[in-house]
């Protein structure tokens, strides 16, 4: 039985890398982690990548122009698991809290825009990857699977992740609100764009807390006036390095529980009081008394992506009933209305 009376503390941390330093920045996660456990936070999320940071040279350079800056990116990328994975792990069990932390995950020749769940005990919960980079993105990552579309029960609850704009996929997002996430995190780049893009995140968190009934809890990247002039000199370039930042907590009846960040570092912390989860969908339970099966169903393939179909090698083939993994022979259609 879930236990809708309990209270968690999360905590969203808006925070600027240490560019070029997977070290570094893997520094200042720990640092944060540290501080908001004093704070009292049983969960903490982390922007989007953020390990070793975002790839905001992709955004501002053509692609002739990228192939050192994507090669710097692969070499301070993070492998999973590994040296970084291991010291995110024992900060999650040390504070006994549960981490939620963005990485560009390297695997042999592709790089991942990868989100990572740790529970309270340490354990690596979950390795997801996002399912399709956005426009400049994917001249940087790899496709992620419908493996990843899965909510983990937590220290804290039920907890699921979506990366950007990923949340514009609502077929994505209804994927973990039929597995009755509690706690949804999301992550954002931050500093790219301007105020349009801070408006339209908050408009896409809150709109999905209103939406699933749950808490959303919503970090996103800054750079400062000197990092934007690492990535770029073109004083045009800057411009569109700026802004976009909306660090925020969001309630099941989509306000905010506490002031969200927009400019520079900080931590929104908030009490998620999970009695409002009931509250809200007493009124509108989308996959419940709100929903219509007999009229539109999701159809989701749960598989981790393969390219071989039926050798069994180091695991990464995914054995189903017929024992053929679907995803290597055709990509499935994800919805199936039916009449």
């Amino acid at each position: 039985m879930v236990d809708y009376s309990r209270t968690v503390r999360a905590a969203a941390v808006q925070i600027s890398p240490v560019l070029f330093s997977r070290d570094g920045t893997t520094e200042k996660v720990l640092q944060a982690i540290a501080t908001a456990a004093k704070e009292g936070a049983q969960l903490v999320v982390f922007p989007e990548t953020f390990v070793p940071y975002y790839p905001y040279f992709s955004f501002v350079q053509p692609p002739v122009m990228m192939g050192k800056e994507h090669m710097r990116l692969y070499e301070e990328a993070v492998e999973v698991p590994g040296a970084v994975t291991d010291a995110v792990s024992r900060a999650a069990r040390s504070y006994e809290m549960v981490v939620v932390l963005g990485v560009n995950e390297r695997d042999r020749g592709s790089i991942y825009n990868t989100q990572l769940i740790f529970d309270a005990d340490g354990s690596l919960l979950l390795k997801r990857r996002k399912i399709t980079p956005t426009y400049h993105e994917r001249m940087v990552w790899g496709q992620g699977d419908g493996a990843g579309l899965t909510v983990q029960d937590t220290a804290v609850g039920k907890v699921g992740a979506l990366a950007c704009w990923e949340h514009y996929n609502p077929l994505a997002r209804f994927a973990l609100m039929a597995q009755h996430e509690q706690i949804h995190c999301a992550q954002f780049p931050g500093s790219m764009v301007g105020q349009i893009f801070a408006d339209q995140i908050e408009v896409t968190i809150r709109h999905h807390a209103l939406e699933s009934g749950c808490f959303v809890v919503n970090a996103t990247g800054w750079l400062s006036p000197e990092q934007v002039g690492q990535i770029t000199t073109d004083e045009k370039l800057q411009k569109v390095l700026s802004g976009g930042c909306h660090t925020a907590i969001i309630g099941p009846e989509g306000t905010h529980l506490c002031p969200p960040i927009t400019e520079g570092e900080g931590m929104a912390i908030a009490d998620l009081d999970f009695s409002l989860i009931t509250k809200r969908k007493r009124m509108m339970d989308c996959v419940g008394h709100y929903s219509r099966p007999d009229l539109l169903q999701l159809r989701l393939n749960p598989s981790q992506w393969s390219v071989v179909s039926g050798l069994q090698t180091t695991g990464d083939v995914v054995e189903t009933e017929n024992g053929i993994n679907p995803i290597a022979l055709s990509q499935p259609e994800f919805l199936t209305l039916e009449p």
